[in-house]
């Protein structure tokens, strides 16, 4: 069965401009995750199949992600259109707080595809309960990105380990992980 006839939607999660900052968020892998994200958009809204638009708004006044902030906005590869949802969260999970579940199963909708920033925080975060709610869930590899990170020792760990290491996590427990030209060419 081709996956456009699977009833699936795309969940873009936090790709908003403030992740390009990385003076704020640290060095960053895959600085053409937007890029592909919106060659996917693109190609999703050719065959006219549901788009979850997914942005963090943080509490935090000094965030670049406060909605106060130009880094609030969505990046410009993946600017929502027409009637496409719009959902805001302010936790890791696009699921907490917010309505997604409930509009996801109105409309019928059992298969996600997970895009988004960052891998190890709020994609991994949605794509584990999207899993545990029963979700036949996918995230693409290259359509995702994250960070740097300093761990509990001061150690570093570099933005492609952390991004594969959570992938790895994902993968076959949570979620299936794909490239977008596996993506592409199964719709």
């Amino acid at each position: 069965m081709e996956l456009r006839n699977k009833k699936p939607a795309l969940l873009l999660i936090d790709i908003q401009k403030a992740f390009l900052d990385e003076n704020y968020w640290g060095k960053r892998n895959n600085k053409n995750a937007e890029k592909t994200s919106g060659i996917i958009l693109k190609r999703w809204r050719e065959l006219n199949l549901p788009v979850f638009h997914i942005r963090h708004s943080s509490v935090n006044p000094n965030s670049t992600l406060h909605l106060s902030n130009a880094g609030f906005q969505f990046n410009d590869y993946v600017l929502p259109q027409n009637e496409e949802y719009i959902i805001t969260k302010n936790v890791n999970s696009a699921f907490i707080g917010t309505d997604l579940k409930e509009r996801l199963e109105t409309q019928k909708i059992n298969t996600l595809m997970i895009l988004g920033i960052s891998t190890d925080h709020c994609v991994s975060t949605t794509t584990r309960m999207a899993g545990n709610f029963g979700f036949e869930t996918y995230v693409i590899s290259d359509a995702t990105a994250t960070f740097d990170r300093t761990g509990i020792n001061g150690e570093k760990y570099d933005a492609e380990l952390l991004h594969l290491t959570a992938l790895a996590s994902l993968n076959n427990e949570f979620a299936a992980v794909w490239d977008s030209e596996k993506l592409l060419t199964e719709l």
